[in-house]
């Protein structure tokens, strides 16, 4: 018989030949996964490195999609097979054999940041200048590069800037010289029942010094009137100096009493309606007002009341802390920070307002 293979012979052995190979690609692929596996075991996700993901996916490719499908795999087909696609990118990336770059180098984000904060904290300021004041500090930038990264950041121009100058940035360049006026209300047992008496309160923002301006159960245009007239004397007016007074729109600050503030060089700033937050300082001390000694009162006659807000305007200058000024007092008396002398305690409206210090020895 002759030793020569016969076609048919051949074919078979081919198809074997390949079926083989096929079931070997199968098994090799389900070794590695249950290799994989038994390293995650007692954890909760597979942990696969580059490493593990590029060797799926290469013994994955010469399976092909269709025979993956019919497999139980740890990831999804396409998964694996997008991880092939992406081991073919990175064979043909040559970015790293690029020259470098020509022309200017990129604009860090930490001259950005700076940029956008000269931007913000001085609204009349240019590109130019910006741009000087940025290469002063050791970063040249072009004018162009400015507005673009302004532009990107969403700040306007100058004329725009300057029309849209911030509350804050308001605060910090007049806090010398700015003042605030509120009204608080209380309930006042008289003659004639319980009357609700007004409290008219000023504020220097600077320093916190509180004046109490006056009280009524009725404040009409000429009260408000002669209030604004013992406010702005000249000789011991207590806005003298201020050039902006805050305000709400409550109409009893009228038209004749903002009037009067301007003639006297006191420029009266109205607040947008329903902002609080805007004139926060002066309600923070109505709050603490209240707390600490109105509402905690009965109170008979308006001199009653005087006599109350008298005594803690004299705590609240001399014996009270402010979290707003480092937690220091406004005017303190000789005996803060004494160290040596018996500690004794002051007390105000029977006890409401307390105040410890060391007597002098």
């Amino acid at each position: 018989m002759s030793s020569v293979l016969q076609p048919w012979q051949l074919l078979i052995t081919v198809i074997c030949g390949w079926v083989n190979r096929h079931q070997q690609n199968i098994i090799d692929l389900q070794d590695d996964q249950i290799q994989t596996l038994l390293k995650a075991q007692g954890r909760k996700r597979i942990p696969l490195t580059d490493d593990d993901r590029r060797r799926l996916a290469v013994k994955a490719k010469r399976i092909g999609r269709k025979a993956l499908l019919e497999l139980t795999t740890i990831v999804t087909p396409d998964t694996i097979l997008r991880w092939h696609r992406q081991l073919v990118a990175q064979k043909w990336n040559y970015s790293k054999r690029r020259k470098k770059p020509v022309g200017r180098p990129p604009i860090t984000d930490e001259v950005k940041r700076l940029v956008v904060r000269m931007a913000k904290e001085n609204p009349e300021w240019g590109y130019d200048r910006i741009a000087g004041e940025v290469g002063n500090l050791g970063h040249p930038l072009c004018d162009q590069s400015v507005g673009n990264i302004l532009k990107e950041h969403g700040v306007e121009p100058v004329p725009a800037r300057k029309r849209t100058t911030s509350w804050k940035a308001f605060l910090r360049a007049h806090w010398d010289v700015l003042s605030a006026v509120d009204f608080t209300t209380i309930e006042v047992w008289t003659c004639r029942g319980l009357v609700t008496v007004y409290l008219l309160f000023v504020m220097d923002l600077s320093s916190r010094r509180v004046e109490f301006a006056g009280m009524t159960p009725n404040p009409t245009e000429e009260w408000m009137n002669q209030i604004a007239r013992n406010l702005t004397d000249c000789q011991d007016g207590f806005l003298t100096g201020s050039r902006y007074l805050l305000m709400d729109r409550d109409t009893k600050f009228c038209q004749s009493f903002r009037d009067m503030l301007e003639h006297s060089r006191v420029k009266p700033k109205r607040l947008p309606a329903r902002s609080p937050n805007l004139n926060a300082h002066i309600e923070r001390f109505m709050r603490s007002l209240k707390d600490e000694c109105l509402s905690r009162m009965i109170f008979f006659g308006e001199r009653s009341v005087r006599n109350a807000v008298k005594e803690f305007l004299k705590h609240y200058h001399h014996e009270r802390n402010h979290q707003g000024l480092d937690n220091t007092i406004i005017d303190p008396g000789e005996e803060v920070g004494r160290i040596a002398g018996k500690i004794e305690c002051r007390q105000r409206l029977g006890g409401l307002l307390k105040y410890y210090h060391r007597k002098a020895a």
